[in-house]
């Protein structure tokens, strides 16, 4: 799954387009490598988005095969781990 289709669908933004402008930006990387928005995101992989205060970086447990999931289930897909 595209890492940009992939943060919109386990809700950690709020909209494709947001995923997309972010991976243009180069705040978003995988595995400490800046990340284009079609890049294939894999179970293990790191992705870390670096916000103007702070870093966040989560652990991809589960690859989604729905368009979306619910807010709730969310723990099932990505883990928040410290930078």
């Amino acid at each position: 799954m595209r890492i940009d289709k992939f943060l919109n669908v386990v809700n950690i933004t709020k909209r494709r387009s947001i995923s997309e402008d972010m991976c243009k930006s180069g705040v978003v990387s995988i595995n400490g490598v800046v990340a284009k928005p079609a890049k294939d995101v894999k179970v293990g992989d790191k992705i870390t988005i670096k916000f103007l205060v702070r870093e966040v970086s989560y652990e991809v447990l589960a690859i989604p095969t729905s368009k979306s999931i619910p807010k709730s289930a969310q723990e099932e897909y990505v883990r928040q781990v410290n930078a």
